[in-house]
């Protein structure tokens, strides 16, 4: 008789437990818990720390590897001879370009130059 009890207990615990489940669900969608002002706050302070490590990140990164992309100050090998050159008076399309080393046309531009260590 006792392992009849014990089989038959094992669907009763599992049935009262999807009630349980079931009731508590419905309680929780009719009452909801009221926000907490904590969690704004909270939200709001680690977004500020997040932002204060990612600067920090970024400054370290740019202390270290900021020599690798400052422009060297040698002129171009390979650039247009004098006679080609445009007159200082005339601002050419090159000059208004960004960057000093920009295509003025829209054709594809020169090769880089090759950097031996």
């Amino acid at each position: 008789m006792g392992d009849v009890l014990l089989a038959l207990s094992i669907p009763v615990l599992v049935f009262g437990g999807g009630i349980y489940a079931a009731c508590d669900c419905w309680w929780r969608r009719r009452h909801p818990a009221p926000p907490s002002p904590y969690t704004h706050r909270a939200a709001r302070l680690a977004e500020q720390e997040m932002l204060l490590l990612a600067e920090e990140i970024v400054d370290d990164a740019h202390a270290a590897l900021g020599p690798l992309y400052e422009a060297p100050a040698a002129p171009r090998p390979g650039g247009p001879p004098a006679e080609l050159k445009p007159e200082p008076s005339r601002p050419s399309r090159a000059s208004r370009s960004s960057r000093p080393d920009a295509t003025p046309g829209r054709g594809p531009s020169r090769p880089a130059a090759v950097r031996r260590r």
